[in-house]
């Protein structure tokens, strides 16, 4: 015995079809309008219990009728429909891609039936606004949040990054590390990311207005004393930064290989190659004999020079110094090392001197202000 959802469905498709071809002939506005609720309410009332095509059947009834609506009843039905599961496919997709925010808004900060294609779409052609209530959604793939950083204005890339449920592409994130220094609040919403690795944490730290240091440090009262409080003028690097989980990771990595003797060149270049910072640097300052807080400072420089230095003590080839300036060039996001101009510096440069000026740091490090 069919249950009362089906029984309902099949008159959908038996009686309701007949009544919306009379209604979309001869009907009036309003009577278009009571169609819809008739059977907006018949669909959420059953939805749970309707198959595919039962659901395929509403959806061409709700085809017809967006067509011969106001927008007013657009607004209605796309509020409506946004939180359902198995809400219509063509017809989320149609008031989604409506000009008017008002439809399309609901559907495209909540309704979990539009795929990503749809998204992106939207996101690379509609207006701002479309763009704020994507930002807004319960996920975001870095996919997605590659075209609103690209796109969007000032609002929807605060909107996106304030996202919990937003992912980042290594590129995007630098990108808006780069765009914080001219934003205060951005740089707030950035550095408030717990998931932010931390080289881009330290970057952004680095060139940070003294408000947006006391924000972030308000926002983490109990991590206040391990956050930057003090930057160096001249190289406008940081003494240090509230570390996070996977560098704790990184760094007990590292340090298990270096005690066990399997730490090597081939293994750093390796690092550096996979763009993992926080291992490359660790390696490189276990095999240069320093702790890994100094070598982390010179490794973030704007120049290459503290990265050759640290390389020529610790004993590198050519091929594994550029692997590390490569990762730095790709993590940065600035402009590419003339590594031509590198490779000469560093075969020039005598180990006797890296030492010499690997001394001067450690001493800046141990005389600096707290």
């Amino acid at each position: 015995m069919r249950s009362k959802p089906a029984k309902e469905s099949a008159k959908v498709s038996e009686n309701l079809l007949d009544e919306l071809q009379a209604t979309l002939s001869h009907g009036t506005v309003a009577r278009r309008v009571e169609t819809l609720r008739r059977v907006t309410d018949l669909f959420i009332g059953g939805v749970v219990d309707y198959s595919d095509d039962q659901v395929a059947v509403f959806d061409d009834v709700f085809q017809c009728l967006i067509d011969h609506i106001e927008t007013s009843a657009k607004v209605l039905l796309a509020g409506r429909l946004a939180p359902v599961n198995m809400a219509p496919l063509m017809t989320i997709r149609t008031l989604a891609l409506d000009d008017v925010i008002e439809v399309a808004g609901p559907v495209l900060s909540k309704s979990e039936r539009l795929d990503e294609a749809t998204l992106i779409e939207i996101a690379r052609s509609k207006s701002q606004a479309h763009l704020k209530a994507i930002s807004l959604r319960r996920v975001l793939s870095d996919a997605l949040t590659d075209v609103l950083v690209a796109r969007g204005d000032d609002e929807v890339v605060q909107s996106t990054v304030k996202n919990p449920g937003a992912q980042f592409t290594e590129m995007t994130l630098s990108e808006l590390v780069g765009r914080a220094e001219r934003d205060d609040d951005l740089a707030t919403c950035v550095g408030l990311r717990p998931d932010l690795p931390r080289h881009h944490y330290l970057k952004l730290i680095a060139k940070a207005s003294l408000s947006v240091r006391r924000k972030l440090e308000a926002a983490n009262p109990g991590q206040a004393d391990a956050v930057l409080s003090a930057v160096q003028e001249a190289a406008q690097r940081v003494r240090t930064a509230t570390m996070t989980r996977q560098t704790e990771m990184a760094r007990a990595l590292v340090k298990s290989l270096f005690e066990d003797g399997r730490l090597t060149e081939h293994q750093v270049t390796a690092f550096a190659e996979q763009n993992k910072f926080d291992e490359a640097n660790a390696g490189l300052a276990a095999l240069a004999g320093i702790p890994v807080a100094i070598a982390e400072n010179m490794m973030i420089e704007s120049r290459t020079e503290g990265v050759m230095i640290l390389a020529k003590v610790a004993g590198l080839s050519w091929g594994s110094v550029r692997a590390i300036i490569a990762m730095r060039d790709k993590l940065s996001g600035g402009d590419p090392t003339d590594l031509l101009t590198a490779r000469d510096t560093y075969e020039a440069l005598r180990t006797s001197t890296a030492q010499q000026v690997l001394r001067f740091h450690r001493m800046q490090q141990s005389t600096a202000p707290a």
